[in-house]
Parts: structure tokens; sequence; C-alpha cells
């Protein structure tokens, strides 16, 4: 009765029906159908699931990138990218990618970063000669790093739901996000000698170069106390965010001066939206990872899969072709509070590290912002260009595959990933 509960959970999730709906029906059953357990206790597992201080993070650092979006933190960011590489060939490309990287360092968000850095540099890209497919496929690409470069939204959940220390998943995330804006950058210069592409045709002078430097250095300022804040341990993670709604709030109303005090009540509410629903995605999940534990689904399948698999790298590999095909229909980030009690002790018996594991599940999460028929980012881009759903989706495939590369060089190299931790723990 429970595989074909899940079984139809599955199936209403790829028919497009709500996550937290269906998690939550498929909870109910379980729990009321085949564990028979007064549905009294249902009100109280959903809210101790949601009952946590490190939630506020997630909720706090959605908000700061609602306001950077909001204001012009991000043109400034690019500024500074094209005054120092725009005229280089591939240099206005690069410049996106590295803007794509430190907004994300800033708004933890890839639908964010995709909005304030897509809507001005697609249209820079392909007003100095490279082609559109490239210049939306590349943005819409790049803009995922939003949530591999911390402080990042789905590193929390996944550091609540495994117990993890959110400082050192926030660690574990630097290297392979650079790893993969470097292969952006790598690509993006090897496709500009070949359409010779160059950007703009006179190098910035020095003085062009400090005044963009001088306009951005509130914005450069942003990860350096944020994640500086949380590495040296200033302050934790959920008071780091509280930090970056106050310093962007400071920045866009009195520095900046780009949002007027009348525009912040429709900044608070989308953030009030976004985060009420990932709140509610989150209670109806916990509740379904209750019931697992409940009735030792984990144990059950860790068992299985320790007779069936004997290898690590032919788990890894299977993980990563079971999320890449998930990711295509199901927000991953509903998946790693559904998935993640059910791996962990399969995580123990092969020795993998959760920190590890949970940069893999986050770029195979990346991957699915960017694949139909439920990438976000696609949505996003094309909303952006005014281009086909079909048409951006197309435009993605080349930096799609060169993601996949990426994956599983992180999926078999665990020192991409943990090396640093281990480098700042001692």
């Amino acid at each position: 009765m429970s595989i074909v509960i899940i079984i139809a959970m599955f199936l209403l999730l790829v028919s497009g029906i709500p996550v937290a709906v269906v998690v939550g029906l498929t909870a109910i059953l379980l729990i009321k159908v085949v564990a028979q357990i007064p549905l009294m206790a249902l009100p109280q597992v959903m809210f101790s699931g949601i009952d946590t201080t490190l939630l506020l993070a997630v909720l706090f650092f959605i908000f700061a990138g609602n306001i950077m979006s909001e204001g012009v933190l991000a043109k400034r960011l690019i500024n500074i990218g094209k005054a120092l590489l725009g005229w280089q060939r591939g240099g206005l490309a690069a410049a996106a990618v590295l803007a794509c990287m430190f907004f994300a360092a800033i708004s933890g968000s890839s639908t964010a970063t995709v909005i304030a850095v897509g809507g001005i540099m697609i249209p820079a890209l392909i007003r100095d000669g490279y082609h559109q497919d490239f210049s939306t496929g590349l943005i819409t690409s790049a803009g995922s790093l939003g949530i591999l470069i911390p402080p990042s939204v789905p590193m929390i959940i996944w550091a609540l739901v495994m117990n993890l220390s959110i400082t050192r998943q926030f660690i574990a995330g630097v290297a392979p996000g650079i790893l993969i804006g470097g292969v952006f950058i790598g690509y993006s210069y090897y496709m500009a000698r070949k359409h010779g592409w160059r950007g703009s045709s006179t190098k910035a002078s020095l003085g062009e170069v400090l005044t963009a430097l001088k306009e951005g250095i509130w914005g450069l300022s942003v990860p350096v106390i944020v994640l500086g804040g949380i590495y040296s341990g200033a302050f934790t993670p959920t008071e780091a965010s509280a930090v970056a709604v106050v310093y962007a709030l400071v920045i866009e109303l009195f520095i900046h001066r780009s949002i007027s005090l009348q525009a912040l009540p429709k900044v608070i509410l989308n953030s009030v939206i976004v985060g009420s629903a990932l709140l509610f995605i989150i209670s109806a999940a916990s509740t379904l990872s209750w019931y697992l534990s409940f009735m030792q689904v984990p144990v059950q399948m860790a068992n299985f899969l320790g007779e069936a698999i004997q290898h690590r790298w032919v788990f890894l590999m299977l993980a990563n072709a079971c999320l890449l095909i998930l990711g295509c229909f199901v927000d991953l980030v509903s998946a790693m509070l559904i998935l993640g009690p059910i791996l962990m002790p399969v995580l123990a018996k092969f020795a993998i590290d959760p920190i590890h594991f949970g940069i893999i599940m986050i770029v195979n999460c990346e991957i699915g912002f960017l694949t139909p028929p439920l990438g976000l980012n696609l949505f996003v881009a094309s909303a952006i260009t005014k281009r086909s759903f079909v048409a951006v989706a197309k435009s993605t495939m080349p930096f799609v595959l060169l993601m996949i590369f990426a994956l599983l060089l992180i999926t078999y190299i665990p020192a991409i990933s943990l090396e640093l931790t281990e480098l700042i723990a001692h």
C-alpha cells in the first residue's frame, strides 16, 4: 500500500499539481490508511517540521535577494565586469558569468540571479555581436549558480534535513561553483574565438575602471561581510541573513536610492509569498519524512540497496541518473526533503559524506532548473527575452552538457567539495 501511494504521489507531481498539496495529501493517506495513526498528530508533526530558527535564514535571504533584485546593485556589479573584461575576446561573456557568480553570493537565489543579471546582460551581449542563442543560454545557465555559490537556500534546507553544519555546507559549495563558472568562461572564450566575438572595441580607461569600482563598492562588500562573518564565526548563518537584509535596505534606500519606501510593500509581499509557499512545502514534506522514519523505510531501503549495489561508484552513478530524470519533473528542493531521510543510512553504508552528496544534489537541482518541462530558469528567461520556452530550452543544451561534465567531476572527486571545508576546519 505504501508503494502504491508513493507511486501515485510522483504521478500527481508529474501531472503538474502543486508539490505541497500532493506531498501533504500523500502523508495524510499514509498516516491514516497505512500506519493507522490518528490524524490529531498531523498538525503537531507539520508544525515541528518548521519550528526551527534555521528557517529564518531562508526567509531573510529570500527577502535580501528581492531587495537587491529590485535595486541597482546588479547593474553596478555588471558595470565592473564590463570595464575590466568587456574589451577582451569573449570578455563580455566572462563578465556576465562573473556577475552571475557574484550576485549568487549575495542573493542565494537562482531565479533572482537570472532576472537581475539577465535583464541587463542578454541585450548587452546581443548588441555587442554575440549570438542570441548563446547569450540566452549562457545567462540562463550561469544564473543557476545562485543555488550553488553560498549563501544558498537549498543548502540551508539540505543541512536542516540531514542535521549538518550550514557553515560547512556553504564552504563546500565554493569550489564547485567556481569550477562550473570557470567551465562556462572557458566555453565562452572558445565560442568567441570560433565566431570572432570581441565585445567592446575599446579598452576601458583606468578612470572608467575606478569609477565602476567606486560605484559598485557597496555591492562588492556584501559577500565579504555576510560570508566572511559566517566563516569567521562572527555570527551564525541566521544572523548573517538578517545582516544581509539590513545591509541591502541601507544600500538601496539611502546610498543608491534605487528603491523608494513606497516600493517596499511590493518587495515584502513577493518575499512573503515565496517564503510562505516554501514553508508549506517543508511542513508537508516533513510530515512525509516523519511517516517514512516511523515505518523504518530508510532502514529497509538501505538494506535493499546494500544487497543490490555493492560498489560506491555504481550507487553514485545511479543516484545521479535518477536525480537528473527526477529533476525534469519534480522540484529537487522538495526531493531533498523527501529523499534525505531515506538516503541517510545508504550514504553511511557507502561512506559518502552527506555534505558532499548535498553538493551533488544541488548541482542536479541546477540542471533541473534548465531542463523541461519543469525548468524554472527557462520560464524566467523566456519572460525576460520574449522568446518561446522551446527556443530558450534549446539555447541551454550546450551548457547543460557542460554542467553534466562538471557534475561527474564533482561526484567522483570529493575533494572538490570537501578539501576547502577540511582546510578551514583545521
